[in-house]
């Protein structure tokens, strides 16, 4: 699938934005696969979450989203990024079938299992999506953290790469606690790095 002209010109702009303001740490860069099909999916803390999984990689980051912000002149902006709207008022099927299109054609897929921003600083119940998702088309999981504060012009985010791994069981419930339990053992790792510098 071709890559959005808009993607590729905004890119390189998100990722010197973001660097220069909020200085944000990468962590386990090498486990973002440079050409295969991979789900990214991780915890949600902030708005700006996007702009840290872009900087991430010169690959395309196509990411789920609401459906919501397919209003208005916005709607222009988010088709011709490469996202994929998503109705979270009830199962959408319309999203899996257009996900497992771009993972068929080994596409890098961005996703927050929570389904939305974690208000109180505690992990959501996590949605199935992305195991089934995984599942179906036989695509890696590369499981993420994002920890610590958007701080303007100081270091204080991080985000946390896990290594690739793919779904086995066909329990995706059991699957789901699988995704969530390594999340939070790269919330662990990401709150200790750095203390012992």
């Amino acid at each position: 699938m071709k890559e959005s002209k808009l993607y590729r010109f905004s890119r390189p702009i998100i990722k010197i934005f973001t660097n220069f303001v909020f200085k944000p740490e990468y962590i386990g860069l090498e486990n973002i696969p440079s050409n295969r099909r991979a789900i990214l999916a991780g915890t949600h803390t902030n708005n700006l979450d996007c702009t840290l999984l872009i900087s991430s990689t010169k690959r395309s980051v196509h990411f789920l989203a609401k459906d919501e912000l397919w209003k208005g002149p916005k709607k222009i902006i988010f088709a011709n990024m490469g996202l994929i709207p998503v109705n979270r008022r009830q199962k959408d099927h319309n999203a899996i079938v257009q996900t497992e299109k771009y993972l068929k054609n080994d596409c890098l897929i961005g996703i927050f299992p929570e389904g939305t921003i974690e208000r109180e600083n505690e992990l959501l119940p996590f949605k199935i999506g992305a195991v089934k998702m995984a599942s179906d088309t036989n695509s890696d999981i590369i499981p993420f953290a994002i920890v610590g504060k958007y701080k303007i012009f100081h270091k204080g985010i991080k985000i946390i790469f896990g290594k690739p791994y793919k779904i086995k069981n066909d329990d995706l419930t059991y699957e789901n606690e699988i995704l969530k339990n390594k999340v939070v053992e790269l919330i662990k790792i990401g709150e200790q790095y750095g203390k012992n510098k």
